[in-house]
């Protein structure tokens, strides 16, 4: 089985059925309980979406063995800094390489829309994230933005560098 990872429309059926499962899984972890449906469909309203496309920014789709697996994105915060956003692999298919492939190709993502540098904001309950991030270099920052749901802020400078996605062994 391989990993496919391309960029993708934010509003295919695919892309959105994997943005309904990240913003379910980070709601129901942060409430302590399930979100509903109701509650997704009112978290996915107004969520900026319509930023992770060029020029803006950019969405990408991860396919396992052809199985729709994984997204993230990237937004242009300004000139020469991205913002990742939206990282997430379905549960069953974790443990497969898939986010760190993934975090690949959106910083490759990136630095095609002139990013040179990739901040993110996250919640200290979400563990895992937070340790993939620091595994690729990412190291705590100062708070660029705030919000209710942002705890901890991490950057990484983008070298110019080539990576398995460029080369086509994703």
């Amino acid at each position: 089985m391989t990993w496919i990872i391309a960029p993708e429309a934010f509003d295919s059926p695919d892309a959105t059925s994997l943005r309904r499962d990240y913003y379910a899984e980070v709601a129901s972890r942060y409430w302590k309980r399930p979100a509903t449906s109701e509650e997704i469909d009112q978290g996915l309203a107004g969520d900026g979406a319509e930023l992770l496309a060029p020029p803006t920014g950019q969405f990408v789709v991860g396919r396992y063995g052809g199985e729709v697996a994984a997204c993230g994105g990237v937004v242009m915060l300004d000139a020469t800094r991205a913002e990742l956003t939206r990282v997430y692999v379905r549960p069953v298919l974790r443990g497969r390489r898939g986010a760190s492939l993934l975090l690949n190709v959106l910083e490759d993502e990136a630095r095609r829309l002139g990013a040179r540098r990739m901040v993110l904001n996250t919640r200290l309950d979400l563990i895992e994230a937070r340790s993939l991030y620091v595994r690729h270099g990412y190291a705590e920052i100062p708070a660029y933005c705030t919000g209710p749901y942002m705890e901890i802020w991490y950057g990484k400078d983008l070298v110019c560098q080539v990576s398995a996605a460029q080369t086509g062994s994703v």
